[in-house]
């Protein structure tokens, strides 16, 4: 792979038509480029006999410093060279293996080596234009509006009761209404730990002005709080627990594209979702709030109120601010973005269907009905197919993502909440809200494998990168479960702060980051 990226460097060193060069350059350039050619056949050999030294995440030296500055000579990589092979460069090459039809892993393997080798470029471009090629510049990051983290296990601003009542509603209950890979790269072992010999521990406690509905890791390094109608903002935090940007959810519709809504409007953020690249994240809103939107959405509702129509934001990750406004369907609470940066989905508690978003057009291009409250979404790692919890029922959708046709996945249990998947696409993973259970699934048969009970009330879930383990919320129980994915053995449950309902995974640092409703964020290191 060194080869291969230096023979993109010797190509941007190449003079633009009409320029000379030395002879005593060409021969350097001749000499460097006969090496490195062969450096990259002996490499590409190697991998082919042993597939293990292929590149994947997590991986780090020149090896992948040149990966970078080969992805980024093609277009699909705008970070920094750090050498670090972290999310972001895993992103990009999930993006080069779909765009070229090859098996889309994120692992840098002989067949994804191959053809990267051949990948055409043009020798005129500017050097300068070859480093950030079709991207916009970075701005400049934003300053912090406020912070109010106080220190671990700190006595002032403690947890206060939810803010709101928990309703019941048959047949379930429900609650109310990775640029920066940095690009350097967390410390890390080079031999990290089994974690599923480890314990979780607390490490940080954030409180503030805040009742977070869920916490989402951007794959970057940030991590997006959405505080619901109950703050009206978006809270970003980075790695070191610091509040990064308060973002308000206040928006002036007329300025993006919605003439007949004038002056400013708010929304409530429930849920985050991020492109592949960390680029964007896309995040939906519960109902607005001001003049046309009279008939909001509550828990209990259907399509034929007509409740009024929300919308996503698409918020910049780098300026950190809301550059785009999506209309969807009536209270879309969860929301996914397709592995190959596709399509953003938006699931619509109050018109029971799902919006699909193209994402380069940002247009809601399909609705795909489904039924009474669906929530959860997941999409398969070939971007194929998306699943769809549909929790006033015992079944998932399989929403098809080339016709949109729909299938079923029946009798999974009760109430299926949130969905999560294992990264080769063999298992999915459902919390079961209105029995207490975390399902397991396996796709091939589509027949749930095993259950276990985790507390009361699994909400939110999230999965290690590795596949192995599930940290789920307990919102009853005040608790999360650390559960093994092979057996799906409950390995710890941990105390936290009341109304735990949301959770995310950093798999840089083996973070797991739990939003509880009542106003604060645990971190616990695993």
């Amino acid at each position: 792979m060194d080869g291969l990226a230096y023979l993109h460097l010797a190509e941007t060193w190449e003079t633009a038509a009409g320029q000379t060069r030395s002879t005593n350059s060409k021969k350097h350039l001749n000499l460097a480029y006969t090496s490195l050619l062969f450096f990259t056949l002996a490499l590409t050999i190697l991998n082919l006999v042993n597939p293990a030294l292929a590149m994947k995440k997590g991986d780090s030296g020149p090896e992948v410093a040149q990966l970078q500055k080969t992805l980024q000579a093609s277009g699909y990589f705008s970070g920094k060279t750090t050498g670090f092979y972290g999310s972001i460069t895993r992103a990009a090459v999930k993006k080069f293996q779909a765009d070229n039809n090859l098996k889309v892993d994120g692992i840098v393997g002989p067949k994804t080596l191959s053809v990267l080798k051949g990948k055409p470029e043009s020798a005129s471009i500017d050097p300068a234009e070859k480093q950030s090629p079709n991207v916009d510049r970075p701005s400049p990051s934003p300053s912090a509006t406020e912070n109010t983290n106080q220190p671990e296990d700190t006595n002032q601003n403690p947890p206060q009761k939810p803010l709101f009542q928990d309703p019941s509603l048959p047949p379930f209950k429900t609650e109310s209404s990775e640029d920066i890979e940095s690009q350097s790269p967390p410390q890390r072992l080079v031999n990290p730990p089994d974690n599923t010999l480890g314990k979780m521990t607390l490490k940080k406690t954030i409180y503030g002005n805040i009742s977070p509905k869920s916490i989402v890791y951007s794959g970057a390094g940030l991590f997006f709080a959405q505080n619901m109608m109950y703050r009206h903002t978006i809270t970003v935090y980075d790695r070191n627990f610091k509040l990064v940007k308060t973002i308000p959810d206040t928006v002036n519709l007329s300025k993006f594209g919605f003439s007949k809504f004038k002056g400013n409007y708010q929304g409530s953020p429930v849920e985050a979702a991020f492109s592949t690249d960390g680029k964007y994240a896309y995040v939906s809103n519960y109902k607005m709030y001001g003049s046309g939107f009279s008939n909001p959405g509550t828990d209990r509702c259907s399509p034929a109120a007509k409740h009024d129509q929300s919308f996503l934001y698409r918020i910049n990750t780098q300026t950190l601010k809301i550059e785009k406004v999506i209309p969807v369907g009536a209270v879309p609470k969860f929301n996914a973005v397709s592995p190959d940066n596709r399509f953003a989905l938006a699931s619509n508690w109050c018109s029971w269907d799902l919006s699909v978003v193209d994402i380069n057009k940002n247009l809601e291009i399909e609705r795909v009905k489904l039924g009474a409250y669906p929530r959860g979404i997941v999409v398969t790692p070939d971007s194929k197919n998306a699943y769809v919890a549909v929790m006033g029922s015992s079944d998932i959708a399989k929403v098809n993502l080339i016709d949109f046709s729909v299938e079923w996945l029946r009798n999974i249990g009760n109430a299926p909440r949130h969905l999560t998947i294992d990264p080769n696409g063999n298992y999915l993973y459902a919390t079961l809200n209105g029995e207490g259970n975390v399902a397991k699934i396996d796709l091939k048969t589509g027949e749930v494998a095993k259950k276990v009970r985790t507390g009361k009330a699994p909400r939110s879930m999230t999965i290690s990168d590795d596949g192995k383990l599930l940290y789920v919320v307990n919102y009853f129980s005040n608790t999360v479960s650390k559960v093994r994915t092979s057996d799906m053995k409950v390995l710890q449950k941990v105390n936290v702060n009341s109304s735990p309902i949301g959770i995310t995974y950093d798999p840089e640092t083996n973070q797991v980051w739990v939003a509880c409703y009542s106003g604060s964020i645990m971190v616990f290191q695993d």
